[in-house]
């Protein structure tokens, strides 16, 4: 069961936070000023309509803090001794972080030393001397192929 002084104390706390006096915090949840007025003087107890209006308006009210005063409020601050526990969560001694391993640099100006991807090489020049035998009318002194693995060719036609 709500007690109703301890109810209106949170309320007028949550008046003052809000900077709105009565009449304005009732306009805003969209209950009569009368029915505001007779739960600040104790006349009568807050119904579920009226707690779910505010809860609704106000989505920092939390529902256990409004309804008995157990979590806190705004909903986003905590309690001090839960902080300092989160901390301590956060911060453990003697936690080693694990280092990843380096990893291998590779060359990007090497030349390619597998066979297979030599006899690929000497293909695709034979097909673009081809293409620049029949395409260009001026001589090329070079060509440089690059790869997706970072290394690269040069092709110098005869």
């Amino acid at each position: 069961m709500v007690n109703t002084e301890d109810f209106i104390k949170r309320l007028e706390i949550i008046l003052d936070y809000y900077s709105l006096n009565a009449s304005a915090f009732a306009d805003k949840i969209g209950v009569q000023r009368s029915s505001l007025s007779h739960l600040l003087s104790g006349r009568n107890k807050p119904s579920l309509d009226f707690i779910l209006k505010i809860l609704d308006v106000f989505p920092d009210v939390d529902l256990y803090w409004i309804l008995n005063g157990k979590g806190s409020f705004p909903k986003n601050s905590e309690p001090i001794l839960n902080q300092e526990n989160k901390m301590e969560d956060v911060i453990k001694p003697n936690t080693s972080t694990p280092i990843p391993e380096p990893i291998p640099l590779q060359n990007l100006f090497s030349e390619e030393k597998n066979s297979t991807d030599k006899n690929r090489a000497v293909t695709q020049n034979e097909n673009i001397q081809n293409v620049v035998n029949e395409s260009i009318s001026g001589e090329v002194e070079k060509i440089v192929f690059f790869y997706k693995n970072g290394t690269f060719k040069v092709f110098t036609p005869n």
